[in-house]
């Protein structure tokens, strides 16, 4: 499996991205999802782009439309036992299984028909929400910036910590993937490791409960 994006919710507009900026990361373009409430900021590199994600318009996430999504309950995880984060996989042949039994999400800034395959983790929340887009392949960032100061290329590692007893199928489908890995802890939180950890360096960002090794 391939990982597209990432995204992790905040409660502060966003303005913790300038933590990752000052950090040596360029950023790239931002954008406003229509009918969905939410507005981002992007960090793009090789092979992944990492998303910072807030609520702009309650009334748009809180929508009959949205409900039944579960980002809602994403976005107050601050306020409850949910995962801040999101998990985009790149839609091929080897997400088939992971999605067999998924919930579509057609968001009204996509093509009717192009819709989101999702798994909302409801019952274990403090996985991630998990996703992958309508479009099959991984797409390369176009105009955006890939060059960052600190020298960070490309991801190699995902890993996810979760504070529930997990026993189903979905972390299952991870199991044997070196670059996605989930274990228990007693926080929810995400490591992503770039360029195999080359620089020996780590950097912590508490307010994004990430840890960045490079």
């Amino acid at each position: 499996m391939t990982i597209d994006h990432i995204f992790i919710f905040t409660t502060d507009q966003g303005q913790v991205a300038d933590e990752l900026v000052a950090f040596g990361l360029t950023e790239g373009s931002s954008r406003v999802h229509p009918g969905q409430g939410t507005t981002n900021r992007k960090f793009y590199f090789d092979n992944f782009f990492l998303e910072v994600l807030w609520v702009h318009d309650e009334a748009e996430i809180k929508s009959e439309v949205m409900k039944t999504i579960g980002l809602f309950e994403r976005s107050a995880f601050h306020q409850n036992e949910f995962s801040r984060f999101g998990l985009c996989l790149v839609n091929d042949d080897d997400t088939d299984k992971l999605f067999e039994n998924a919930a579509d999400y057609q968001p009204s800034y996509f093509p009717e028909g192009m819709k989101i395959n999702y798994l909302k983790n409801d019952l274990q929340p403090s996985l991630p929400w998990t996703f992958r887009l309508p479009f099959k392949g991984q797409k390369k960032a176009v105009n955006e910036p890939t060059q960052h100061k600190n020298g960070i290329i490309k991801l190699t590692k995902a890993s996810f910590s979760y504070t529930h007893n997990v026993a189903d199928q979905y972390v299952n489908h991870f199991h044997g993937k070196k670059n996605i890995s989930f274990h228990q802890a007693d926080h929810v939180g995400l490591i992503l490791t770039f360029d195999d950890h080359a620089q020996g360096l780590t950097k912590v960002f508490d307010r994004l409960n990430l840890t960045i090794a490079y």
